[in-house]
This record gives structure tokens, C-alpha cells and sequence, in this order.
């Protein structure tokens, strides 16, 4: 597995593979940031309506400054958080007519953990060649 790795990112570029893994990471980010902040709306709660919102956006949201600063490590994390949104959203999937919200935040939560792996990997591996 670690030689095809290699052989791909000497295919397509350690640059290239980098800025589309940032762009995946982004986009799911801000969808994922999104759909949380719907089915938190959508929450009814004894202790108040923003509750819910902050329980559901929070963990994400503590993440923005890895991603504004580019770092390798707090892409890692986000990562294995991202994971947490995908044991969500097959709860929510598994509600009545709550299957396409949890498709969808099924599916940001992996492109989230793919892209953030794949930026990890790539963006620590160029500042080792970089330096």
C-alpha cells in the first residue's frame, strides 16, 4: 500500500494533490457546518434553543483555526471527529423522513475524513520536502 501511495503522489504531484485535498476539505467542512446547523435548529430543548445548536456546531467549529492555518495535525483530528458526524448521521438516516439528511450528512462527514486524511498526509509530507 505504501509504494502505490508513493507511486501516486509522484504521479500526480504532491502540490496538486495537496490544494485538491484543502478544496475537498473545505467544501465538506462548510457542508457538514451547514447540515449541523439545521438539524440543530430543528432540536427541540428544555434548555433553550441554542442548545442544541452549540452541541451539534461547537465540535466543529474548533477546528476552523487548523484549517485557516494550514495544519497537518488539526486535520488529523478533524479527521477522527468527523467520524463522530458519520455515527450521527446514520442515526438521523434511520429516522422517519430524516433518510436524505442523514445520507447527506453521511456522505460530507466522509469526504471530510478522506479529504482531512489525505491533507495530513500530503501537506506534512511537502513541508518535509520544503524544509
Amino acid at each position: 500500500m505504501r509504494a502505490w501511495m508513493d507511486d501516486f503522489e509522484n504521479r500526480k504531484g504532491l502540490d496538486t494533490l495537496t490544494h485538491q485535498s484543502r478544496i475537498l476539505v473545505i467544501a465538506s467542512f462548510i457542508l457538514l457546518l451547514l447540515l449541523s446547523a439545521y438539524r440543530g435548529l430543528m432540536v427541540e430543548s428544555s434548555g433553550g434553543p441554542m442548545t442544541p445548536l452549540l452541541v451539534f456546531v461547537l465540535p466543529l467549529l474548533l477546528f476552523s483555526p487548523a484549517i485557516i492555518a494550514k495544519r497537518p495535525r488539526g486535520h488529523a483530528w478533524l479527521a477522527f471527529v468527523s467520524l463522530l458526524y458519520f455515527t450521527m448521521g446514520v442515526m438521523v438516516a434511520t429516522l422517519p423522513d430524516r433518510t436524505l439528511q442523514g445520507a447527506l450528512e453521511m456522505l460530507a462527514s466522509l469526504a471530510l475524513f478522506t479529504g482531512s486524511m489525505g491533507y495530513a498526509r500530503f501537506r506534512s509530507r511537502q513541508l518535509r520536502r520544503d524544509s
